[in-house]
């Protein structure tokens, strides 16, 4: 069946990394383990052996390898007993680094992302911040201006890598007033005066380090920045997807691993003068967990081909991610279970994939935020478009009507022809049924001859729209007019005239929710 995605010469690539595996890391994983550090050593044994850069270009030190090549090669670091080293890989290659590759100057493409390539620099995406993390537009790390520096003042959590990290891709505010549109891309050395880290104690995946990074007044070169200033947000929203696949891609293959470590175990693990892999519950059980293994794999498969072939599989990754960590969860609950009073001690692999599965619902979007986004396509009929760029300029100008990840403005039977018209006939597009259960203010500040001030305050099931601004919002809008118009007629891309700063919104999530309980414009 694999035989119809990976060619002979992905089999033998497979084959040597199993060696490498073998030799190189699955000896020492017990000791990374319990020193809660792994060697930098390895990173530049990787690279040298150009297992950090498969689809990087080869000017950079990558080998320009088709993306089945990641696939094999996320498959057989995952089955090393050891999510902390897994996710560590990672990190570095699928992450962090894709972000320079994709939006950075030449500066940065020589200066990091060729030496994370050669595994000589570590590297770590830095987004989540002790008040902030699926809410990634109300990140409150500043980076604010000054000649030809940067001022960093913030704080970023959770960071894998963080510790005995080489560079941190942050993601910071360049204009704390410009909610999406001021967030920005910034490579900081680990090294920089200002910057403080402490480790954190984690349940699981303890051979990787996580670090919470403090910055005080830490100066960051202007040619750190990565693309444009202000389009972070935008950089973040076409990167998740790749973020989430390959955590789907973790989810399935540590489940295949420790179902044949616990099988192994139960054939040798005797009980009533039989091994246990013979009663018939326990027989079943195994089948039951493989099945729903091989068909999750087989799902990934199908997202992997459409990621190989440029899709912007939005739903799709979202499903596979929520699918394979939460039965990741369920089947090291299962398989500990085969091994009795034996898989609560450490000991035993299954103990340590039990601690290092739990994480795999938080990271990289919780499995709440992947049911809002899939149901926002499923029920909401929201149909997010790729990002967009050319050499890391957002695209400007005319365009049919279309939807993003970023943002759900809604539209209308109607075709009303100014500004105020169009939000004054909001109540005439309200989905009732769907908004039977809503209630919240919003705010529009509407400049221009054809805008105003409006609350629209929704009230389980009814719409009511006044000029001025009344009442405590959920979200506050700031648009021009003409910006307005453009975006609800279709003649302007919503995520365009987010992400360019012409149509601001204080809580993004908030206005995704409420653009969902109206009909469209046609």
């Amino acid at each position: 069946m694999n035989s119809y995605y990976f060619t002979e010469d992905h089999e033998t690539f497979r084959s040597g990394l199993k060696q490498f595996l073998d030799k190189e890391v699955k000896p020492f994983i017990d000791e990374w383990e319990e020193k809660g550090r792994i060697p930098k050593e390895i990173w530049k044994k990787f690279g040298d052996m150009g297992y950090l850069g498969l689809n990087y270009p080869e000017q950079y030190g990558g080998s320009d390898s088709d993306f089945w090549y990641s696939v094999v090669f996320m498959e057989e670091i995952s089955k090393v007993h050891s999510g902390g080293f897994t996710i560590t890989a990672a990190v570095q290659q699928y992450m962090s680094s894709p972000y320079i590759h994709k939006h950075g100057s030449d500066f940065l493409k020589e200066n990091y992302l060729k030496p994370a390539i050669s595994g000589e620099k570590i590297c770590c995406i830095g987004i989540t911040e002790p008040g902030a993390g699926s809410d990634v537009a109300n990140i409150q790390t500043k980076a604010i201006k000054d000649g030809d520096f940067y001022l960093v003042n913030g704080a970023k959590t959770f960071i894998t890598n963080g510790y005995y990290g080489d560079f941190v891709v942050a993601v910071v505010k360049t204009n704390p007033e410009a909610g999406t549109g001021g967030v920005s891309l910034l490579i900081i050395d680990l090294d920089s005066p200002g910057i403080s880290k402490s480790k954190l104690k984690k349940l699981g995946w303890h051979a990787s380090d996580t670090a919470e990074l403090n910055f005080d007044d830490v100066k960051v070169p202007v040619q750190n920045l990565i693309g444009l200033e202000g389009q972070g947000f935008y950089y973040l929203m076409g990167g998740l997807q790749l973020e989430r696949l390959v955590g789907s891609m973790m989810g399935y293959s540590s489940c295949e691993n420790i179902l044949q470590y616990s099988i192994k175990y139960m054939s040798e693990r005797k009980a009533f003068g039989r091994t246990i892999d013979k009663f018939q519950v326990l027989r079943h059980r195994v089948a039951q967990l493989a099945t729903e293994i091989e068909a999750c794999k087989q799902f990934v498969y199908y997202i992997c081909r459409l990621h190989a072939d440029g899709k912007f599989a939005v739903k799709e990754c979202s499903m596979a991610k929520l699918m394979a960590t939460e039965m990741a969860d369920k089947v090291m609950y299962e398989c500990l279970q085969f091994f009795g009073g034996y898989g609560f001690m450490e000991e035993y692999k299954v103990a340590r994939a039990f601690r290092d599965s739990r994480i795999g619902t938080i990271g990289g979007g919780t499995s709440e935020i992947m049911r809002e986004i899939i149901a926002k396509m499923v029920i909401d009929e929201v149909n997010y478009t790729k990002p967009e760029h050319n050499n890391g300029t957002p695209t400007n100008g005319v365009r049919k009507p279309q939807t993003s990840e970023t943002s759900n403005i809604a539209a209308s039977t109607e075709t009303p022809s100014t500004a105020k018209g169009i939000i004054l006939g909001l109540s005439s597009r309200l989905k009732v049924e769907k908004a039977a259960a809503f209630s919240g203010i919003f705010h529009f500040d509407i400049s221009g001859p054809n805008g105003g001030k409006f609350t629209v305050k929704l009230d389980q099931g009814n719409c009511f729209v006044s000029e001025g601004l009344e009442g405590e919002a959920k979200c506050l809008t700031e648009v021009e007019d003409a910006v307005y118009e453009a975006v609800e007629t279709g003649r302007m891309n919503p995520q365009e005239a987010l992400m360019t700063g012409k149509l601001k919104v204080s809580n993004i999530m908030e206005m995704m929710q409420f653009g969902g309980l109206f009909k469209r414009l046609n």
